[in-house]
């Protein structure tokens, strides 16, 4: 039986889903046993992460000019990218960070690894190859939001406002699904979608997801005091 790009899509993103154990922060935010300081900390390293991310989906645009399909999902991402980074704010200014906190910030290499490596598949990656690794690891990343989200409000007392960061990643997105999909059927029909490497991209953005939570989780103090 011929394999269509929705079963390979639906394979890739259950052989990457990550062990649920690999990420031990955000079951603490759940309970509301996660510090403050932890959230804010969150909020910092995010602050770095978006607009990172943001230009190198716009990379990842530019060079799909002969993959339209390619081209549309990476646009949406960045796009989509900008506009978490105007919901980032209220999130951070619930957490106490001001722009002095953010200038005296140091950020941490664990949690800013996954920025690192998706920078390297924007200048290395076939564009196809990444469209199905980072749906992959989308998949993880939008119920930790939805968790987060819920986990902000009843716990923690945040404002809507505060919590649409993640109630914006949480959120389903059956549009960029279908140009995600619609990008690995072209790869697949041209011949120019290579499974192997696509995988290997997913499991190292997953790798690196789990290295964020992780470093966070196990920085006792991670943001400066002034």
């Amino acid at each position: 039986m011929t394999r269509t790009a929705r079963d390979l899509m639906e394979i890739t993103i259950r052989e990457l889903a990550p062990d649920p154990r690999a990420n031990p922060l955000v079951p603490l935010i759940a309970r509301g046993e996660a510090d403050r300081g932890v959230l804010a900390a969150l909020a910092l390293e995010q602050r770095l992460v978006i607009p990172a991310d943001r230009r190198a989906f716009q990379h990842l645009a530019d060079r799909s000019a002969a993959e339209p399909d390619s081209a549309a999902f990476f646009t949406a991402l960045a796009e989509g990218e900008a506009l978490a980074g105007e919901h980032l704010e209220p999130f951070a200014a619930a957490c106490g960070v001001d722009a002095a906190r953010a200038d005296a910030y140091e950020a941490l290499p664990g949690c800013q690894a996954y920025p690192a490596h998706v920078a390297w598949l924007a200048l290395n990656a076939a564009p196809a190859d990444a469209v199905l690794a980072v749906t992959a690891n989308f998949s993880a990343w939008g119920g930790y939001c939805a968790t987060i989200a819920k986990a902000l409000r009843a716990h923690y007392g945040f404002t809507d406002e505060a919590c649409a960061f993640f109630d914006f990643f949480a959120e389903p997105a059956p549009d960029l699904d279908r140009t995600a999909l619609a990008a690995v059927r072209a790869a697949m029909d041209a011949g120019s979608l290579d499974e192997h490497h696509a995988r290997r991209h997913g499991r190292l953005l997953q790798s690196y997801e789990a290295m964020f939570w992780e470093t966070l989780c196990s920085s006792a103090a991670p943001v400066r005091q002034e």
